[in-house]
């Protein structure tokens, strides 16, 4: 019974892969003098292996007391997020950082909030061995995988040298490159639909590029292309509040004094759905976090109506999912 689940997942996710990449007619296109691109109507991967990735990000077997999957902190129903504040990894730990959406992953180029990994691939490596998140290895892993003879047949298909570590790196990569979320309304608008977003939307953008929030956020994934500091104009840390390692940033990278606070700029395509926000969660409603943005980021003020309407602005960049419930 588990076997003919498991097959009837593989060729579902197969064939909704093969809808995505069917070609679409291009539109007339507001996007080339704007600043923020719409996202890809199709992904370009092998569908096999997509497939293949989205059973193992869904695999349980990949933490050491098989409790935790990738899905477990990165839910495909609550963008790509578990909408917690911290995370919980195995036997109940609680993490110190957020999870970040899974969703339009590959559009970044750095992974994680510090930018440690620089692909896909690499990220997927850092939460299995994390201790307090999986806290596995790949030669845990590849043991309990070894007893499953479909992924023994599906490895042994699809790649030369069949179940390793780096292997299943590279499945999950693949799948996590097809979780876009394009067509949103803002999208339909880039694309020359003039009435896909309404006059606040519409005044929300302006204002967004007005008072230089489109300095750091923009590009395909309204950000993810960029390093920055969190607080430009006034320290987190002016909260009184307990600065923690995971607080600096960058600088547990590189080291470098100047990169202390620095992080990866979030993409806000599914800024909507994946409450609370920044890297320690600290602000639990998307208005609270455009706030903070004006104070901490802008240095400036704005009334209400102007961070209202930013906020539906915000909202309506998320787009569609293969991924809604009752799809999977």
């Amino acid at each position: 019974m588990k076997k003919n689940i498991k097959k009837n997942n593989f060729f579902y996710f197969s064939i909704t892969l093969l809808l995505l990449s069917l070609p679409i007619a291009n539109t007339n296109a507001l996007s080339k003098h704007e600043p923020i691109q719409p996202i890809p109507l199709q992904v370009n991967v092998n569908k096999k292996l997509a497939a293949l990735g989205k059973m193992l990000f869904q695999d349980k077997r990949l933490s050491k007391d098989n409790s935790i999957s990738c899905e477990s902190c990165h839910n495909l129903n609550k963008g790509g997020t578990d909408q917690k504040q911290f995370s919980t990894g195995i036997n109940g730990t609680i993490g110190s950082i957020n999870a970040p959406t899974v969703y339009n992953s590959g559009f970044n180029y750095r992974q994680f909030w510090d930018g440690r990994a620089d692909t896909l691939e690499e990220q997927v490596a850092g939460p299995v061995h994390n201790p307090i998140e999986m806290g596995s290895n790949w030669e845990e892993v590849i043991t309990k995988l070894s007893k499953d003879k479909n992924y023994i047949q599906l490895f042994s298909e699809l790649y030369h040298d069949g179940l390793t570590g780096k292997n299943i790196q590279n499945a999950i990569a693949n799948f996590e490159r097809t979780l876009i979320t394009p067509n949103s309304k803002f999208d339909q608008y880039l694309r020359g639909n003039k009435n896909a977003i309404t006059l606040d939307e519409k005044k929300g953008y302006d204002y967004f590029k007005s008072y230089g929030c489109i300095a750091c956020h923009q590009g395909v994934n309204v950000g993810g292309n960029m390093f920055q500091k969190f607080g430009v104009f006034k320290k987190n840390s002016d909260n009184s509040q307990e600065i923690n390692k995971v607080d600096l940033g960058r600088y547990n990278v590189t080291k470098k004094e100047s990169d202390k606070f620095v992080f990866k700029v979030p993409s806000l395509r599914m800024v909507s759905q994946t409450a609370p926000y920044f890297h320690d969660g600290s602000a639990k409603t998307l208005r609270e976090a455009v706030d903070m943005m004006f104070e901490y980021q802008l240095g400036r003020q704005a009334p209400d109506h102007v961070k209202d309407a930013i906020v539906k602005f915000l909202i309506s960049l998320a787009g569609t999912t293969l991924y809604q419930k009752g799809d999977q």
